[in-house]
C-alpha cells in the first residue's frame, strides 16, 4: 500500500514535492516500479508456464543436480534469460520448487540478474565491449563455482538437499515424454485460467518481499545519493569494501546499477569496484535472502548464498583493481 501510494503521489504531485525528502522517496518508488514492472510480470508468466511443465521435463532440461553439467546448464539459463533481478528471483524460486538442486539455483541467481540484453547494451555503450565481456565471463565463473560449492555442502550434509528433487528413470526419453504430455493436455480457456490464478497465488510471496525492497530503496535514496559513490570510492581495499557495503544497502535494479558501475570503472579508475557493485545485488540482495527463506524454510540455506559468493566477488574485484604489469 505504501509503495502504491508513493507511486500515485509522484504521478499527481511530483512537481510540488520535487525539492523534499518526501519527493525523493516517492520518486524512488515510482522509478523502481517503472523499471521493475515488466520483470515482475514476466516472472509471473514464467511461473505459470513452468508450473504447466511436468517436473521430469524441468529436471531433464536443467540436467541432474549435483553434477557439473547441471550447474553449467543452470548458469547458461541465467545468462540467456532476459529478466531483471526481481523477475529472475521469481523464476529461480519456481525452478527450486520443481526440483532444481541448490547449486543450480545459486548458479542461476548469481549469473543472471544484470546480464539482460538491455543491461549488456548499456554497459557496452558505457565501458566498451572488452570490459563488458570480461565482467559477463567472470559472473558466469562465479555462478558456477558458487553452485559447485553449494552442491558439495549438500552432499556433505552441511546444507539440506532440495526436498522436491527427483531422479529420472533410466529409460526416460525427453522428446517422447514431451510429445505425450502435449497431446494429453487440454488447452482450454479453463486450463489457462487455472494456471494463471495459480501463478498469481504463488507469486504473492515473492512480490511481497520485492515491494518491501522497493520501500527500503526509496527510503534510502531519499537520504543517500548513489551517484556520489563514484567520486570517492577508489581502487583501494577500503574503497572496495565501502562500495560493496553501499551496493548491498542501497539496492538498485540491474539497469540502474550499470551507470554507477561504469562511473566507478571510468571516473574512479576502479574496475573491481564496478564489478563488485554489479555483483553485490546478486549476492547480498535482502529480497533474495528473504525469498530463499520463504521457499526453502531455512535461514541456513538463505544465508549461504551471500556467505559463499561474497568472498569470491571481493577477491576477483581486488585483482581487477590491480594495475596491469607493463
Amino acid at each position: 500500500m505504501v509503495v502504491a501510494a508513493a507511486y500515485f503521489t509522484h504521478l499527481f504531485f511530483h512537481s510540488a514535492l520535487s525539492d523534499s525528502h518526501l519527493g525523493s522517496f516517492v520518486h524512488g518508488a515510482y522509478e523502481m516500479m517503472n523499471r521493475m514492472w515488466w520483470g515482475i510480470l514476466f516472472g509471473v508468466v514464467a511461473i505459470g508456464v513452468i508450473g504447466m511443465i511436468p517436473r521430469e521435463l524441468i529436471i531433464a532440461i536443467l540436467g541432474p543436480g549435483g553434477r557439473f553439467s547441471g550447474i553449467l546448464r543452470a548458469c547458461g539459463a541465467g545468462l540467456l534469460l532476459d529478466l531483471c533481478n526481481h523477475g529472475i528471483l521469481m523464476v529461480g524460486m519456481k525452478l527450486y520448487e520443481r526440483g532444481a538442486s541448490l547449486g543450480q539455483l545459486f548458479a542461476f541467481l548469481i549469473a543472471s540478474p544484470w546480464n539482460s540484453l538491455s543491461t549488456t547494451l548499456i554497459l557496452i555503450a558505457l565501458i566498451g565491449a572488452k570490459w563488458t565481456l570480461i565482467i559477463i565471463a567472470l559472473s558466469a565463473i562465479l555462478g558456477i563455482t558458487t553452485g559447485l560449492i553449494a552442491d558439495l555442502l549438500v552432499r556433505t550434509g552441511i546444507l539440506a538437499s532440495n526436498p522436491n528433487r527427483m531422479d529420472l528413470p533410466p529409460d526416460f526419453r525427453f522428446w517422447t515424454t514431451a510429445r505425450s504430455q502435449f497431446k494429453s493436455a487440454r488447452l482450454t480457456p479453463g486450463f489457462f485460467w487455472h494456471h494463471g490464478k495459480r501463478a498469481l497465488a504463488e507469486s504473492r510471496m515473492i512480490i511481497r518481499w520485492i515491494l518491501l525492497g522497493v520501500f527500503l530503496v526509496a527510503l534510502l535514496r531519499s537520504i543517500f545519493d548513489p551517484a556520489a559513490f563514484a567520486h570517492w570510492f577508489g581502487p583501494t581495499l577500503a574503497g572496495l569494501a565501502l562500495t560493496f557495503v553501499a551496493a548491498t544497502v542501497i539496492e538498485v535494479c540491474s539497469e540502474g546499477s550499470s551507470p554507477v558501475a561504469a562511473d566507478l570503472l571510468t571516473r574512479a579508475g576502479a574496475p573491481g569496484n564496478g564489478f563488485a557493485f554489479l555483483m553485490a545485488g546478486a549476492a547480498t540482495d535482502y529480497t533474495e535472502v528473504l525469498a530463499l527463506r520463504e521457499t526453502t524454510k531455512s535461514w541456513k540455506i538463505s544465508l549461504a548464498l551471500p556467505l559463499l559468493s561474497t568472498p569470491q566477488i571481493l577477491i576477483v574485484a581486488w585483482f581487477l583493481n590491480q594495475p596491469l604489469p607493463i
